[in-house]
């Protein structure tokens, strides 16, 4: 159910964009950058960077479904006691520890589509690249399209937890 609830809400128009809990925000470092554009008129652009690093996520969270299933398909009975027993979110913990990597390989050639349209994303990468060489940019942050991929999945993540929080409550 929870994989259902989480690719119905995210995986449409707006899912990522018109939900606060789950919307991407610009990575910080491009936040200070997009101030700086906003001054030189260019505020428009980090505007529609943000908006396609949403609509991109929300694209690729459509495509997580069959990676989900399959991880559900290959639980073992061993993987099905820790669940019973675990926390409120521990089915959700088990689809992060077994599709995360997979769901990245696919997320993030989607995400790269979107994002590679706009001439700032590649401007950002450039930058952030640098900065991140003197510690000044976080890792994740200093590719756009890892950041977005990276956001995707803790969006999923999240709304498949709460999906499971209600169900634990009300079964």
């Amino acid at each position: 159910q929870s994989i259902d609830a989480a690719v119905t809400r995210l995986g449409v128009p707006d899912g990522f964009l018109g939900n606060p809990e789950v919307r991407i925000p610009m990575p910080p470092a491009l936040r200070k950058l997009g101030r700086g554009l906003g001054l030189l008129g260019m505020g428009g652009d980090a505007d529609a960077l943000e908006t396609a690093m949403n609509h991109a996520a929300e694209t690729a969270v459509a495509e997580a479904r069959p990676v989900l299933r399959q991880a559900l398909q290959r639980m073992t009975v061993q993987d099905a006691k820790g669940i019973l027993t675990g926390g409120d979110d521990a089915v959700t913990q088990y689809f992060r520890r077994t599709t995360a990597d997979t769901l990245t390989v696919k997320f993030r050639p989607i995400v790269a589509r979107a994002t590679q349209q706009l001439k700032l994303a590649a401007l950002y990468d450039q930058y952030a690249g640098k900065a991140a060489q003197f510690g000044l940019v976080k890792g994740a942050e200093a590719n756009l399209n890892d950041y977005v991929t990276s956001k995707a999945l803790d969006g999923l993540f999240h709304v498949m937890a709460e999906e499971e929080r209600a169900i634990r409550e009300d079964p």
